[in-house]
């Protein structure tokens, strides 16, 4: 079974998890994109909301309803895909450059259900670059206090993200240094080291959110909790 099969099989088994009256978060992402697929497809009663224009974008096209954020006292179920999936369902988001939307949506939902294919399962973060959300303004100065915090885990200096139209530019305006691959043995210290640096809005480790994972295997799709 390919990568994009498993990720299909666990979309679709995430969107069996929705019920109608449900508030949903829309998570961003290839692995995303086919849990919304297969929400719409159900065409249940339900008010979305999504973690990134590009997802909300696809979802009107669907048929789905969307909401703000604001609009809503909580949101009964968030399912979104990940980087990497490490012990614990300890995550590394990011990928989209959407982790700040998605975290947000993340810590005002009752529950959270990653979904990824069995690729993303490991034993030990860090294999995945680290994406770090910085403001904007005076970003190469935060970014070498980001070099700074690096070095004292035992890490490469992060790089600002780039493509083909030049830097990375979030949906809130941000851009996005990607902490290169390493061992992240400390992942709740390291989450800790990035929060204190003026300029940085937030970081792509997710710990202790997700409470279950559903991953595409070869075998199926395999339920996984902390």
């Amino acid at each position: 079974m390919s990568a994009e099969d498993q990720k299909r099989i666990s979309g679709e088994a995430a969107a069996q998890l929705v019920d109608s009256g449900m508030v949903v978060g829309l998570g961003t992402g290839s692995t995303a994109v086919w849990f919304v697929k297969a929400l719409a497809a159900r065409k249940l009663d339900v008010r979305c909301v999504p973690t990134s224009e590009a997802t909300a974008s696809l979802a009107r096209e669907l048929g789905i309803a969307l909401v703000a954020l604001d609009d809503v006292k909580s949101i009964d179920l968030t399912v979104d895909g990940a980087d990497e999936i490490g012990p614990g369902l300890s995550l590394i988001k990011g990928g989209g450059a959407a982790l700040l939307r998605e975290k947000l949506v993340w810590e005002a939902s009752k529950r959270c259900v990653v979904i990824a294919d069995a690729a993303k399962h490991v034993k030990t973060l860090g294999r995945f670059p680290l994406p770090i959300e910085v403001v904007r303004f005076g970003h190469l100065h935060t970014g070498q206090r980001l070099a700074d915090i690096a070095a004292e885990f035992d890490l490469l200096p992060p790089r600002l993200r780039m493509a083909d139209r030049g830097v990375v530019v979030t949906d809130g305006g941000n851009v996005i240094y990607d902490m290169q691959p390493g061992v992240i043995a400390e992942p709740a210290a390291l989450a800790g080291a990035l929060k204190t640096v003026t300029g940085v809005v937030d970081h792509g480790l997710f710990l202790d959110l997700a409470d279950e994972a559903l991953l595409g295997t070869d075998q199926g799709v395999v339920k996984l909790v902390p």
